[in-house]
């Protein structure tokens, strides 16, 4: 047993020993310096003689080379200066962790996709970097981001090598087996995918602006992902996720994007909400998708409002809106797929609709082509609504049905069709859908559709 001496002795060691510590941390930053790089230095010389935790303050100007980043530090441009890596290798390399890229212009890259030629490579372990308030330009890839944890790419506006075809450029920001990255407020555009994120896990997306790519966002087995408030127009595809789990996406617009505005492949237990999906050839495409919840979307002006296939099944599709898209819902499945609210079971539909008409109100969905009726005017239409009835299939064949939609003869045959089960087919069936949508604004999102500019 330790004496009151001994355990004395050990106490004042243990502080005297923790006083050191944080001498040598004051100490250190004490030290830290800031640098001066001028017009006409070699700015790689400046990197090379700075110490960990140093200040290198870059003047307005035009610095070329292949700048190696080997330690912590800060690289701060006074007056956006450009550093150029002469069309060869990476303009910047990063390998060291807490370093940090703020107000600079970095370009001309080399364009070997083979070596992921990038304005600025973030190399392994290089974890905790920040690049914010930079312009990347003509680089092959704007960022490319391997296996380093905790970055922030934040405030930057990127643009490809513009004069390239889309396979030969190379992606705005491109994340690999990465964690806890923050991609927040970046404008990227004319790279081939805007952001390109694979086996990275617990990042937030958050207010970027992503157009003129192939997807504005190209996710593949990455997890726990937050995708919110971001914007992606003119582009092939706005949000692809594959192979994901457990994804949140939210608050997002995809608009005018010539194939799909967000594209769900082998998705799992993912929460899409409050997006605004218009003007796209198909506003969702889900296939092989499960468990996942779709609510309070806006679905407008979309030439295919949903394309359901591959056996997607047991999600939650509640209080969207589809509006004026010329097929609402292409699906392709054996049997009858249920979204919105429950199917009623009381032996008197109307007492059982008055007893839970707001939650029917928040769980069914809204369709402009409804064409049942409300009696007692709580807001849900007495009659299911089939998305995928005879009248649909024939559009689906002969497109220009589409030109009769409006006429009696055909809205007599999709009256035929619910009357005889033996012509009815697999649909997507609302059993309670909204008579109002929840979007008073909709129409603010039509003729959003593709430019070629």
């Amino acid at each position: 047993m330790k004496t009151i001496g001994a355990w004395i002795g050990t106490s004042i060691g243990a502080w005297i020993g923790l006083l050191a510590v944080l001498v040598v941390l004051v100490s250190g930053i004490a030290q830290a310096a800031t640098w001066q790089a001028r017009p006409g230095d070699a700015l790689q010389r400046v990197i090379d003689a700075a110490k960990p935790g140093d200040v290198i303050e870059i003047e307005r100007g035009y610095y070329v080379g292949n700048f190696v980043i080997d330690k912590p530090m800060t690289l701060r441009g006074l007056g956006k200066p450009t550093l150029s890596g002469g069309l060869q290798g990476d303009t910047v390399r990063v390998d060291a962790p807490d370093v940090r890229i703020e107000g600079l212009i970095v370009r001309d890259s080399g364009d070997s996709l083979k070596d992921q030629n990038a304005g600025i490579y973030i190399r392994p372990g290089a974890h905790r970097a920040v690049v914010r308030q930079c312009d990347l330009t003509y680089n092959l890839f704007g960022l490319w981001i391997e296996k380093a944890n905790d970055v922030q790419i934040e405030d930057n506006v990127i643009t490809g090598k513009r004069d390239y075809s889309s396979p030969q450029r190379g992606n705005g920001v491109q994340l690999y087996n990465t964690r806890g990255a923050k991609i927040v407020g970046n404008h990227i555009s004319f790279v081939r995918d805007a952001l390109y994120v694979d086996v990275s896990h617990h990042a937030v997306f958050r207010g970027n602006r992503l157009h003129h790519s192939r997807y504005g966002t190209h996710y593949m087995n990455s997890y726990y992902n937050l995708w919110e408030d971001n914007e992606s127009y003119y582009n092939r595809g706005g949000l692809a996720l594959m192979e994901v789990r457990d994804q949140i996406v939210r608050n997002n617009r995809a608009w005018g994007n010539s194939d799909h505005g967000i594209m769900l492949r082998t998705v799992q237990d993912a929460v899409v909400e409050d997006n605004v999906v218009a003007g796209n050839n198909r506003g969702f495409f889900i296939y092989d998708v499960e468990y996942a919840t779709l609510r309070r979307n806006l679905v407008v002006d979309n030439d295919v409002g949903v394309h359901l296939s591959a056996g997607s099944t047991r999600n939650v599709v509640q209080g969207n809106d589809f509006m004026l898209n010329r097929e609402q819902v292409r699906y392709v499945g054996a049997r009858d797929e249920a979204w919105g609210a429950a199917s009623r079971t009381s032996s008197n539909p109307s007492s059982s609709k008055s007893a839970d008409s707001a939650s029917r109100i928040a769980g069914g969905n809204h369709w402009s082509n409804y064409l049942g009726w409300d009696r007692d005017g709580d807001g849900v239409g007495d009659l299911p609504f089939e998305t995928n009835d005879m009248v649909a299939r024939l559009s689906w064949r002969h497109p220009g049905v589409r030109l009769l939609m409006a006429s009696p003869a055909v809205q007599a045959l999709r009256m035929v069709s619910q009357q005889f089960p033996v012509l009815r087919v697999p649909s997507v069936v609302d059993a309670a859908p909204r008579m109002f949508p929840g979007h008073p604004d909709w129409s603010a999102w039509r003729d959003k559709h593709y430019r070629d500019q």
